[in-house]
């Protein structure tokens, strides 16, 4: 299977929380399998009636899988776009897996200004989005890579700030940290590879017309 068989459309679906919805939405509008499932053991899940191949991936390779040909189209947050960089199209806005990406601090560490963050230790697993933003405000700071438990860090002297992907702000609550700054908002985004845009042109616009008026008559429900 190679998504340059010109019969079949490639498509790449992240695992993790835009799965669900994602997923949903593509069997709803009659092109996903029945069994496509986050967990199935099957490497690639096909639908031979509309002539699709489903593969799922962890979402930070997704858009290599896109940008190199291996699926055609793909579903990924905004996020993972920002902080690749990849050579993509990227199409559409699929208004769900609403998230902020977020500059939070202690609470005792609170400042008026943003400025007055300069030279302090960032942690994120966001290295490139948040050394963007802290270049843009004109603020030197430190940025250290992290790939998990990012709210730790402040708490064990590691950073003194975090920037990191926000739901509902929970989690940084829980651990006494508060918002200071919002970098970018962060939704799920419709890809698709740049030669396969052309070569599969008139399945890859269909489907995305379809995506289109499904969001104009109904959002699909993030929490699914």
């Amino acid at each position: 299977m190679t998504a340059s068989d010109m019969n079949y459309i490639t498509v790449a679906l992240p695992k993790g929380k835009l799965f669900g919805p994602a997923a949903k939405m593509l069997m709803e509008l009659g092109y996903a399998p029945e069994d496509l499932r986050e967990n199935s053991r099957k490497l690639v899940i096909t639908n031979e009636t509309g002539k699709m191949h489903f593969i799922i991936t962890k979402p930070a390779d997704l858009p290599t899988y896109v940008e190199y040909g291996a699926a055609d189209i793909g579903i990924i947050g905004k996020d993972v776009l920002l902080e690749d960089s990849k050579d993509v199209y990227e199409l559409m806005d699929l208004k769900f897996g609403f998230c902020r990406m977020m500059v939070a601090v202690p609470q005792s560490l609170q400042r008026e200004k943003l400025s007055d963050y300069a030279h302090m230790r960032v942690a994120t697993k966001y290295p490139r989005i948040a050394q963007g933003f802290f270049h843009s405000q004109g603020i030197q700071v430190e940025i250290i890579k992290l790939n998990g438990s990012i709210e730790l860090a402040p708490m064990v002297g590691l950073a003194e700030i975090i920037v990191d992907l926000v739901e509902t702000g929970r989690t940084l609550r829980e651990n006494n940290l508060v918002e200071v700054a919002e970098i970018h908002p962060a939704t799920a985004r419709f890809i698709a590879n740049r030669v396969s845009f052309k070569m599969k042109s008139a399945r890859i616009n269909r489907l995305l017309g379809q995506l289109k008026e499904k969001l104009e008559s109904g959002c699909p429900d993030a929490k699914v």
